[in-house]
Formats: C-alpha cells, sequence, structure tokens
C-alpha cells in the first residue's frame, strides 16, 4: 500500500500545494510551516476524519470556502485511486452545502467508501494520551484501527451511536414522564446487536496485541475493561439508566490500560506509575503492533506517518524507529534534516 501523490489547496495553511512520496519521504519545515497539516490531510483521507478534535470547517483555510485533499493511492495488485475529500463551511457562494463531500475516482461516495482505500498508523507526540489519557480518547484509537480495515466494524460502529443518542432521548423522556418503556424495545436490540460486533472486533484487536504479537519480547500488556451489552445487563441496569437519563452500559463505556508485568506476573498500570520513558515506550509499542495486526488482517502494510517523534525519543528508541521504517512506505516531519538520524534511501521535502 502506498500514497503517490498528495494534493492539498484550500486545507488549513496550504493555498496549494503538491506532493509526491517515494518509500521514505522527510518532511522537513520550522514550526508552523505545515508539517503536521500535511499529516493530518493524508489520514483524513485514509479515515474520512481528522485525527485532531474541533470542528470541520477549522480546517478550510482561512479566507477560502472551500478546502479540497486528493490523493492516488496504489493497493498490491490494483490500479491506482484517486481520493478526495472536499471541506466547507456549510455553504459556498451563499448556498448550503455539506461540510464533508468523499469522491472515489471523481465519482461522489459514502465515507464508508472511502475509508479504508489508503490506511495509514499515525505516530505523533501526543499519543502518549493512549497512556494518559481519557476513556473515549482509547476507544477512538480502537474504533480508528478497526473502521481502517474492517468495514463491518465501521457500519456497526456508526449505528450503534445512531441508536445509542436515540435510546438516551427515550431515558430521558421516560425520567420526565413523558414516555414509557415499551419504546425502549425496538433501540434496545439494535443497540445489543451493533455493541456485540464492536465488543466481538475489539476483543480480537486486544488478544492480538497481548498473546500473536512478539508477546514474549516485551512485559507490556493491555488491561482491557470490556463493558458487555446483552438483554441481561440492559434489564440489570434499568432502573439506574432512568434516573441517569442515559445508557450505562456497553461498549461506548469500554476503557484499557497499558500496563507491565513482571515475573510473578503482578501488573503496573503505566498511566500511574510508569515515567515519561516507559509511557513513550508503551505508545511506540502499541503503534507497532497496530502495523503487525493491519498486516496480518489485510495482507500487506499500511502507511507509517511519523510526526516529529524524533525529537521525544531517546537515541535506543530512535534506533528502533529507524529500523522500523524501511518495512513499509514512511513518511516523516521534522524541524532539521539531522534530527532523524541515517536512514537510507530518504527524499526530502522543505517547506
Amino acid at each position: 500500500m502506498r500514497l503517490l501523490k498528495l494534493r492539498l489547496q484550500g486545507f488549513r495553511n496550504y493555498k496549494l500545494r503538491e506532493f509526491e512520496f517515494g518509500d521514505k519521504t522527510l518532511i522537513v519545515g520550522a514550526n508552523g510551516t505545515g508539517k503536521s497539516n500535511l499529516l493530518e490531510g493524508i489520514t483524513l483521507l485514509s479515515r474520512g476524519e481528522s485525527f485532531r478534535a474541533g470542528k470541520i470547517e477549522e480546517m478550510v483555510r482561512w479566507g477560502e470556502e472551500v478546502g479540497r485533499v486528493k490523493g492516488r493511492v496504489i493497493t498490491e495488485g490494483t490500479e491506482s485511486t484517486d481520493i478526495e475529500v472536499v471541506l466547507t463551511r456549510g455553504e459556498v457562494g451563499g448556498e448550503k452545502m455539506p461540510k464533508t463531500k468523499y469522491l472515489v475516482n471523481g465519482l461522489s461516495r459514502r465515507r464508508m467508501d472511502v475509508v479504508g482505500k489508503l490506511v495509514v498508523v499515525v505516530f505523533r507526540p501526543e499519543d502518549l494520551w493512549l497512556v494518559e489519557g481519557s476513556p473515549a480518547e482509547r476507544r477512538g484509537w480502537l474504533d480508528a484501527v478497526l473502521s481502517s480495515i474492517d468495514r463491518d466494524y465501521l457500519r456497526s460502529l456508526l449505528s450503534y451511536e445512531k441508536a445509542l443518542r436515540r435510546r438516551n432521548k427515550i431515558l430521558d423522556l421516560i425520567r420526565e414522564g413523558e414516555v414509557d418503556r415499551r419504546q425502549l424495545a425496538f433501540w434496545d436490540q439494535l443497540v445489543i446487536r451493533h455493541g456485540t460486533v464492536l465488543t466481538n472486533k475489539r476483543r480480537e484487536l486486544v488478544e492480538f496485541v497481548n498473546e500473536d504479537w512478539e508477546k514474549e519480547k516485551n512485559e507490556l500488556m493491555i488491561e482491557y475493561d470490556f463493558s458487555g451489552i446483552s438483554e441481561a445487563r440492559l434489564a440489570q441496569y434499568k432502573d439506574e439508566e432512568v434516573m441517569a437519563g442515559y445508557t450505562l452500559v456497553g461498549p461506548h463505556k469500554d476503557d484499557f490500560q497499558i500496563a507491565t508485568s513482571d515475573k510473578l506476573q503482578a501488573t503496573r498500570d503505566l498511566a500511574i506509575y510508569g515515567s515519561r520513558g516507559e509511557q513513550r515506550m508503551a505508545v511506540l509499542w502499541l503503534k507497532m503492533a497496530e502495523l503487525e495486526f493491519v498486516e496480518n488482517r489485510l495482507g500487506e502494510r499500511p502507511v507509517l506517518l511519523l510526526d516529529d517523534i524524533f525529537s521525544e525519543l531517546d537515541e535506543k528508541h530512535r534506533r528502533m524507529v529507524r529500523e522500523l521504517v524501511s518495512r513499509q512506505q514512511t513518511i516523516i516531519t521534522a524541524t532539521e534534516l539531522g534530527m532523524v538520524g541515517k536512514i537510507k534511501h530518504l527524499n526530502t521535502v522543505r517547506l
């Protein structure tokens, strides 16, 4: 899997810029020149959404009405495919427009049809939230990994979120005495059906990371707190849910911790007891596992995006990343050319 070309127009700080990528590409520029914005554009093509929090319209360049991100992708055994995401602030030329539009080879498509055409693994300094961030952020990582390679997962995720919003609204109305419990029956079945898909596939990912991927070479592990959903569990919490006005169980309540285990099988949560260096190592381990998981499921490596991470790692871990770079197409950003060390056949682009 390779990204051949990228075109950014009216996107973030880019008025118009085109890029071509080899096996290993280094994007060099001072802070504020758009290095992370470039990787954000690539991720937008991959996932149909940004890796940053914020509003869609914030991705449209100041003073512009439309932003465009277009890439040419090739996967093993296929012809190249053009993917484009068009962004607006909801209005163009005084007329209402959708804030996002997705195109494949120039034809309008759903987000679901775009996701997975290009699969990326992103490693950013901000990814420490995988260790010390909120449960919602960690669930977001699971969703991003699985949605990019499994259309059934993405379909169930979108359906689950929609059904959950509706079910929560009904629970609130029951609490206010405006409807009765019978209104929940249909939505109960939807959240159970789609929630079970999410739980099962998340479990597969966690088991791969903990058991199938080089388990003997490290002491790191994911401790997962699954919040299963079933008729029995919904019945168990029915009174509490009405009092709360929202759904108390299900995969939207899942969480995990990254921990280390010693020879006595005692575990240590790195969010609480880990040093900064151990936390960075844990994130690197998780990203390496993500690369292996994608290859295991798709039969080819995803594109690796490294956003100014060499400045955050010690020499031991920089060396590990440099060894990793040659195994798939990799796009790296850095403020200085010498920051990444010696990587063979590295194409350099200056911003």
